[in-house]
C-alpha cells in the first residue's frame, strides 16, 4: 500500500486548510485511515481517524476545529482544518491500517503563522 499526502502548506493564525491522502495498492474494504502529527522536537500524535464504516475519533486538541473524512470510491482520506492555531503547526502524516498491517505516508508539513 503507498500513500500520496498532499495540501500542506503556509497559513496564518484562524485560516483553513485541507489535506489529502491517497492511498493505492491492495486496498481492503475494512479499514482505518487516520492523521497523525509531528512538531518540532515532540513525539508523533494522533489527530483523528475514521473507521471504513464512517466512525471518526478526535484529539481533543482539534475538536470543533478539525474534520476527517472519506471517500473510500477513491481510497481517500481529507482533512479539512478550520480555525488554525499556531501549535497546530507540525509535519502531517496519514495513515492506513487493515489486517494488522499499518502504512504511512511520507508527510505534508502545516505551518501556522503570520
Amino acid at each position: 500500500v503507498q500513500l500520496q499526502a498532499s495540501g500542506g502548506g503556509l497559513v496564518q493564525p484562524g485560516g483553513s486548510l485541507r489535506l489529502s491522502c491517497a492511498a493505492s495498492g491492495r486496498i481492503f474494504s475494512n479499514n482505518v485511515m487516520a492523521w497523525y502529527r509531528q512538531a518540532p522536537g515532540k513525539q508523533r500524535e494522533l489527530v483523528a481517524y475514521i473507521i471504513s464504516n464512517g466512525y471518526t475519533t478526535y484529539a481533543d486538541a482539534v475538536k470543533g476545529r478539525f474534520t476527517i473524512s472519506r471517500d473510500n470510491a477513491k481510497s481517500t482520506v481529507y482533512l479539512q482544518m478550520n480555525s488554525l492555531k499556531p501549535e497546530d503547526t507540525a509535519v502531517y502524516y496519514c495513515k492506513y491500517s487493515s489486517r494488522g498491517d499499518d502504512y504511512w505516508g511520507q508527510g505534508t508539513l502545516v505551518t501556522v503563522s503570520s
